[in-house]
Formats: C-alpha cells, sequence, structure tokens
C-alpha cells in the first residue's frame, strides 16, 4: 500500500457520537477499536463520563465488540476502561501495528471486520493501515498546545484535503447514477 494511501482516512467525523451502531453495522463491522485520548476524552479526564457510557452501551448492544488502543502509559488505560470493562493495549507505540493486532485477536473478528476511530492520521490512521483495517479519524477533541501538536497538525492538512478530494468525487458519482436512474 502507498504511504499517500496509507495516511487518508477511510472517513472523517467531528467526533464519536457521529460513528452510529447503525452505520458500523451496515458496514459490516464487528469489532471497534478505539484510541482513548483526544479521540474519546480529553487527556484530564481519567474516567468515562455518563454520555461514554451510555455511547459504548450503544455499540454492545448492537452486537459489536469494543477494545481500546492508546499510546498512553498502562496506568490511564487502566484506570480509563476499568468501569467500562474492556480489552485495552497500552503503550502502544502506535504507528506500530501490534497494537491493534492484538485488539483484532482478542475482539475475534476479521481484519474485514475490524474498524479504529483515532484523531491523528501520523498515528492512529497510519497504524490501522499497517495493521490492515479501516480507519475512521475524528476531530482531536483538544489539541496540545506544543510546538509539536501543531507541526503535526498541520502536516495533516495535505491528507485531509485528499480525503475531502475522494468525499467530493464519491458524491458526485452518486448524484450522477441517482440522474441516470431518474
Amino acid at each position: 500500500m502507498r504511504l499517500k494511501k496509507m495516511l487518508v482516512p477511510e472517513a472523517m467525523y467531528n467526533d464519536i457520537y457521529e460513528i452510529t451502531a447503525d452505520d458500523l453495522v451496515l458496514r459490516n463491522k464487528k469489532g471497534v477499536i478505539f484510541d482513548i485520548d483526544n479521540t474519546v476524552a480529553p487527556y484530564e479526564i481519567a474516567t468515562p463520563t455518563f454520555e461514554m457510557k451510555e455511547y459504548f452501551s450503544s455499540l454492545v448492544n448492537a452486537g459489536l465488540k469494543i477494545a481500546f488502543v492508546s499510546n498512553n502509559k498502562h496506568d490511564r488505560a487502566r484506570v480509563f476502561t476499568a468501569e467500562l470493562g474492556f480489552f485495552f493495549v497500552s503503550d502502544a507505540s502506535k504507528p506500530s501495528p501490534k497494537g491493534i493486532l492484538r485488539c483484532i485477536d482478542h475482539l475475534e473478528c476479521s481484519k474485514e471486520e475490524a474498524l479504529l476511530v483515532g484523531d491523528q492520521i501520523f498515528t492512529d490512521c497510519l497504524a490501522a493501515h499497517r495493521a490492515g483495517i479501516e480507519c475512521f479519524l475524528v476531530k482531536p477533541i483538544k489539541d496540545k498546545p506544543t510546538l509539536f501538536f501543531r507541526i503535526k497538525r498541520r502536516l495533516e492538512k495535505p491528507f485531509i484535503k485528499i480525503y475531502n478530494a475522494r468525499k467530493a468525487k464519491k458524491a458526485e458519482k452518486e448524484k450522477e447514477r441517482s440522474n441516470e436512474k431518474n
């Protein structure tokens, strides 16, 4: 797979709550792996909120299996997932695919049935694609005001433009097909 393709997500959303159980089931997904920090919760939220718990319950009630993969330390991932009771991999070293592959094994689903939801192209998206699964990107909940993160977010912009161009092209094709049917 070419690097450019590996850095472009399959879908983009404002937050995890826009990714519904119905959409995931329609895409034939059975296992969803979530990054924690800045994807599900800001860094300063140690445990899941009521809204987060309700969201994950809705996914489980639809028959989806959930896991978490995080580059953060074990204690952070353990404390965050404790109330939820989901499998997690901490210190994952993304963009290495190893943590994601461990999650897929635990979820007992195929790569085609698995999906990663994250907030960063150079860690989450690249790791997902290296593991052979799709990636949905959400906007970061809260950007870190460090120079490193500002540079990284700027470097992500060309890949977001590629995604938007693909999305527009796909919408145009669907519109043409719809017009042909009418």
